[in-house]
């Protein structure tokens, strides 16, 4: 049996005051039992404006208006009941009930227009991917192809994937956004060019080049080479991706210190990196400035080989993810089986775990990604 279903959205200001809007050319059929009361739920109950009612001396048929969409009752029919959701911004509306059921059977869901960002506890999982492994590739959005790096998502914490594009060219993508906690995107092999609100024009990532991508900020992706391959870092593991069909890019104002949920745009180019001693002896690490730039919501840094030998430590970061990029080291773990990392590898150190980076080969090059930006390392 088919069960209508619609969701609308709207703010306060499409939720009290209705207008028609001239361009509506569709609507939605909803069977009735009962018109009469129903007049007085859709008018009164969800401020949906009448535009329409016969026959006048019997009215079987009535048509409502608001919320940016029309909706016909209809007495007489079989169908089920039908299901409208509509989200809003005004904690008021329908006296704040968030579960209806109009008398003539309709059943109505309200919910919040943008309901805040829930990020899920963190499981502490010690996790080690391993590109021998043979993690399957899947097709995704602009079908592009993605490698699952963190099987386990932490409990839903945070998604990490292998992205590639096997054959360049224009991408078919459009103006999106991510409703998210912070995403990074960290190009290994290739290029590809984006368009960032506010940014400028197209901005081309290479390898050793990273983005950070604030919440909903608007952009697309344009064009990749062949063979480009980035990380993409996303927290929580699953996040909404909306369409905006309203706006352009490139757009005409240049504002790079705008801030979207208190988070900046970044793009590190990795030729500008300056090296300095690493959290961990044995370990240099260029930073990527984006724990400044997230005001401590992350912080990613390049490791390469460094004077010194490597020592066993702990650390107190709630997530702690590394991939392999090149080159090779020996990742021990108390009490776990040592695990030979090559290029293509990722892992997930849990807070507390004593481990250490033994025998890494000089051209090892490892992307680390810390959440929170600041944390304590204690080496033994």
């Amino acid at each position: 049996m088919n069960v209508p279903l619609l969701q609308i959205a709207g703010g306060a200001d499409r939720v009290r005051g209705m207008t028609q809007s001239p361009d509506i050319r569709a609507e939605v059929r909803l069977p009735t039992t009962d018109l009469r009361a129903d007049l007085l739920f859709f008018g009164k109950v969800l401020g949906m404006r009448m535009d329409m009612i016969y026959p006048a001396d019997n009215p079987s048929v009535a048509v409502f208006s608001g919320h940016g969409l029309r909706v016909r009752l209809m007495e007489g029919l079989s169908d089920a009941p039908g299901l409208l959701r509509i989200l809003t911004d005004d904690a008021g509306f329908a006296g704040g009930e968030r579960s209806l059921t109009a008398p003539g059977g309709t059943r109505v869901e309200v919910d919040e227009l943008n309901p805040p960002l829930v990020l899920p506890p963190t499981e502490h999982a010690f996790v080690v991917r391993r590109l021998a492994d043979q993690a399957p590739w899947v097709i995704g959005r602009a079908g592009m192809q993605y490698r699952d790096l963190v099987p386990s998502r932490l409990g839903g914490a945070i998604i990490a994937s292998h992205i590639r594009i096997p054959d360049g060219g224009p991408v078919p993508d459009m103006v999106h956004f991510h409703k998210i906690g912070f995403q990074l995107i960290f190009c290994i092999r290739g290029w590809v060019d984006v368009l960032y609100e506010d940014q400028g024009g197209l901005l081309r990532l290479t390898a050793g080049d990273c983005f950070i991508q604030p919440p909903e900020i608007r952009h697309r992706v344009m064009e990749a080479s062949d063979g480009i391959e980035v990380i993409e870092i996303g927290v929580p593991a699953e996040h909404v991706t909306e369409i905006d069909h309203e706006m352009t890019l490139p757009t005409p104002h240049l504002r790079p210190d705008r801030e979207w949920q208190g988070q900046r745009f970044v793009h590190n180019p990795g030729r500008d990196g300056v090296w300095e001693p690493f959290r961990l002896p044995g370990y240099v690490a260029r930073d990527t400035t984006i724990n400044a730039n997230t005001k401590g919501v992350a912080a990613v840094q390049v490791v390469r080989r460094g004077p010194g030998a490597p020592v066993w430590a702990r650390h107190d970061a709630d997530i702690l993810f590394g991939f392999v990029m090149a080159g090779g080291l020996t990742l021990e773990g108390e009490g776990k089986k040592p695990f030979a990392l090559a290029a293509g590898d990722a892992f997930v150190i849990p807070p507390g775990l004593r481990t250490r980076w033994a025998d890494p080969s000089e051209e090892l090059e490892i992307l680390e990604v810390a959440l929170p930006g600041p944390f304590t390392t204690i080496p033994d």
